[in-house]
């Protein structure tokens, strides 16, 4: 793939760089998106199984919705995509990369600095105690596990409708962006708020905004660079171009 020029250049004299990474770059790797229509699920609607109070009037069937969603995740694989974030470590000083994802993907593809917006499906904590439980720990349980601390429901370390972002994670991936020099906008229409002032404090920071996206977006008009294709197939071709000019 040919790039702009004045994009090249960026890349070329870049230091810092940040990856703001939505459903997209997941779909890539086999993960239907969150409003999927698969066999049992297409009954319900979202709310209905995301919410807090969905999991305390029903906490078997959430978790029966959650258990097979990790399943899912479990069987799938970091793509292309994750892969070259990883590699891209090699040629700035600082690759950061802020998901709304809730997959683990970019982790097990190894990249070193990944903020969780949306929490990470294989982690789970006790809503009253607040211990937290693996995956692993919860694996043969039938129905919504109970803590061996103090017997409260355990849930998804997910964030649910209803449910503020997590301060600390939001707030240091905002300042993370906003001290960024190139901001990739990856699989993501960066239409939903809060999570969406991410790119917005990027690019009225000065940061260099680049769109990878399957289509246009709301966002395309605005960003500095739209590149529309799979995220699998433009982040290799990105990190081929930074082998060539670092």
């Amino acid at each position: 793939m040919d790039f702009r020029d004045d994009f090249v250049e960026k890349l070329k004299n870049a230091k810092s760089i940040v990856f703001f990474t939505g459903a997209g770059i997941s779909a890539e790797s086999g993960i239907p998106t969150f409003r999927g229509n698969e066999g049992l699920w297409k009954k319900f609607k979202p709310e209905e199984l995301a919410s807090f109070d969905a999991f305390i009037r029903n906490p078997d069937l959430v978790w029966e919705w959650y258990t097979y969603r990790r399943k899912i995740v479990e069987e799938a694989k970091p793509n292309a995509g994750h892969l070259a974030i990883v590699e891209m470590e090699k040629y700035f000083e600082d690759v950061s990369v802020i998901t709304q994802n809730i997959d683990n993907l970019h982790n097990r593809a190894g990249s070193k600095n990944v903020y969780e917006l949306h929490g990470n499906i294989e982690r789970n904590y006790c809503i009253d105690c607040k211990t937290y439980y693996s995956a692993d720990e919860l694996e043969n349980w039938s129905g919504a596990p109970r803590c061996k601390m103090c017997e409260g429901l355990i849930r998804p370390d997910v964030v649910w409708f209803g449910e503020p972002l997590p301060h600390y994670v939001f707030s240091t991936a905002e300042a993370i962006a906003k001290n960024s020099d190139i901001c990739f906008v990856v699989g993501t229409s960066a239409i939903v708020y809060p999570a969406a002032y991410i790119p917005h404090s990027a690019k009225e920071n000065g940061s260099y905004l680049v769109e990878i996206n399957v289509e246009p977006t709301e966002i395309s008009h605005w960003v500095d660079y739209s590149l529309i294709g799979k995220s699998g197939v433009i982040l290799p071709d990105i990190l081929n171009q930074l082998e060539k000019i670092k």
